[in-house]
Formats: C-alpha cells, structure tokens, sequence
C-alpha cells in the first residue's frame, strides 16, 4: 500500500483508518460533520490528531506521540474549493510554484507548468493574472499547480463544489484523465464524482468508516443510509423471507438475492426509484401492492422524485400532474421482484 492511515481526534469525535493503493483515488463520503475534510488536513500535517500513524510510500507522515513530519516536508497537494491562486503572479509563474518549491531550476519549473498547463487546457492563459479568470478557469490553473510538485498524493475537498453544472462537468472530465495512475483522495457529496473518478470509496458518517470497497459495489448496493441518500435508492433492512424478505416496519416484498441466503437471516435490500410503479389510492381491501402516503415532491428536470413513507419512485412530470399528486396523498406502490436486490446485513 502506498497510503497507510489511522488517526484518532477527541475532540473531533473522528477515528479514522484507511489504506490507499499506488496509483488508487478514493472517494471519501459523508454528510456534513462527519469527518471528511479532517481527514485531508490530518494527511496534509495542518491537523494534528491525538494518537495515529501515517505511512506514504517509505515516508513516516507521523507515527504520534513522537514523530510529526512538517506540512512543507510531505509528498502531499492539498486542492480546496477556492483555488487560492496569487494574485500577483501570472497563472504561468503560479504552476512553477510548486516544482519551484520543490528545488527544481527555474527551466526545469517552466517545463513542468508548459506541461500540466497544457494538459489541463489553460495553455492559452499563461500570462493572465488570476483576478482575470473564471472560477473554472482558476480551479483548472490550481490543478495544474498542484500536479506540477509531482506529489506522492493528491488531496481534493470538493474541487468542483463551487461551479456551475456545465463548467463542473468539463473539469470533472479533465479530472477522470489527469488523475489516471495517480494516488488521490477526492472528498465529494456527488455520486457522480465516485462514479467518474474513483476506484474505491470509503463513507464516513459521525467520524467513522461505516462501508468502504469498489465504487460501484458501494453506489449500487449500499449498506447505510447516506449512501443510500447520496445515489437515490431506497434502502430498506429486514428478515429474510422463502419468497423475498420483510422489513423492519413489516413491508413484505418479493425478490431474489445474487447469493444463497437462508430464510431468518438479517438482510438489506435495495430499489432503484425508477423500478417503483405507482398509482393513486388503495383497493378496497388494501388491493395488491404497498399503500403509502407521499411525504414530498422534488422536481428533477422532467422527472419528480415521489418520497413517501415506504419507498421513493421516480416518474415523470406528466404523471404526477395526471394523478394530481400532492404532499399526504394516499398512493399505491408496487415493485418487480427482480428490481429487488436482496444482500446479507
């Protein structure tokens, strides 16, 4: 492993312990507060952790009480929301910063920026001073900087955050290609980011890794809530059942799990809102199906997201304007038993 990481900070409530592969990016997820960007700061030297060790490559980052190694003295970039540019210099002299830093000539330093310059398509603005870019262009330029040190590691707190939609979605390409081969963590609130940049994703929820493993494992069949929020799915725990499993709350629903599982044991079960059918009402008798209320509408371009308090279904605009769907209507759901993927807990 080229990453090894434990660290412990009281006051923080964070007990963190990770492992980076060479060349690996990790997506590192979580809602507000729970520990991400503490992380990165411990691995950068600004945070200092009651107790832990950090290895990178055959580098002891801190190994505490004892050993702390200096900000300036790791392999490391740090890349925040604000591209933190200075402003007196040229986006050109910005980049040479870094491999100048490092002890490289200033041709050596010049090269290297031509390099990272042209490689995340801000070439063109070499001589342009930062107060005349965009938040896009200045986030690129930061890139750039923080790749020409060449570092071990690469640390990312939500670098697309602060963008519009169409500029975060140009950079997250250029992303996906610079970060190739590279060893990174990306700190990010965007399942599309883990998708498109990761390998591996860990999730933290109150200081702690609740579920780590392969990117698409992870998104697709998660096991905590967040995760589930984060992607959209519904995730629902129960017993296993000879036809399916029941939950929690007794909803039974039918489905088959990718593995062997014996009937009594604790499982989870996940379902893709798009798979939920829906109707208004109930039969007279309940009618086949889950009866549920609607507890809120999210519009998402043409489709809405229908959260009620069994499942959430996606489905078209035209649909919730033809049933008249409102906050507390009584609906009917209903899901195939094959778009119910059944796991162990």
């Amino acid at each position: 492993m080229t990453l090894q990481f434990s660290a412990r900070l009281a006051d923080r409530d964070v007990d963190v312990d990770l492992n980076l592969a060479s060349g690996e990016t990790l997506a590192l997820l979580g809602p507000n507060g729970a520990g991400k960007s503490t992380v990165l700061g411990v691995l950068a030297g600004l945070i200092r952790p009651d107790s832990g060790r950090a290895t990178l490559a055959e580098d002891t980052l801190f190994d505490l009480p004892t050993t702390w190694l200096a900000p300036h003295r790791r392999a490391i970039a740090l890349l925040a929301q604000d591209a933190l540019l200075f402003p007196h210099l040229t986006v050109r002299r910005n980049v040479e910063f870094a491999p100048r830093s490092s002890g490289a000539t200033r041709a050596q330093a010049g090269a290297k920026a031509d390099e990272w310059l042209e490689r995340t398509g801000v070439r063109p603005l070499a001589e342009r001073r930062p107060g005349g870019l965009s938040g896009g262009q200045a986030q690129r330029v930061a890139i750039a900087r923080a790749l020409a040190a060449e570092p071990e590691l690469i640390l990312l707190d939500e670098p697309l955050a602060s963008l519009d939609v169409a500029v975060a979605g140009e950079l997250r390409g250029m992303l996906a290609e610079v970060l190739v081969g590279r060893t990174a963590i990306v700190v990010t609130h965007d399942a599309l980011d883990a998708y498109l940049l990761a390998d591996r994703v860990a999730v933290l929820h109150r200081g702690r890794v609740v579920e780590e493993g392969p990117t698409r494992e992870v998104l697709t069949h998660p096991r905590h809530p967040f995760t589930a929020e984060l992607t959209g799915l519904s995730l629902l725990t129960g017993v296993r059942t000879a036809g399916g499993l029941v939950t929690d709350d007794g909803l039974a629903l039918g489905g088959t799990p990718a593995v062997p599982i014996p009937a009594g044991r604790a499982v989870t079960a996940v379902v893709r809102p798009s798979a939920v059918m829906l109707r208004t009402g109930v039969g007279p008798d309940g009618g086949a199906g889950i009866a549920a209320v609607v507890t809120a509408l999210e519009p998402r371009d043409d489709l809405v997201r229908v959260r009620t308090d069994r499942l959430t279904a996606l489905v078209p605009a035209a649909v919730v304007a033809e049933l008249r769907l409102t906050i507390g209507a009584r609906v009917t759901l209903s899901v195939p038993r094959g778009d119910v993927r059944i796991a162990p807990a």
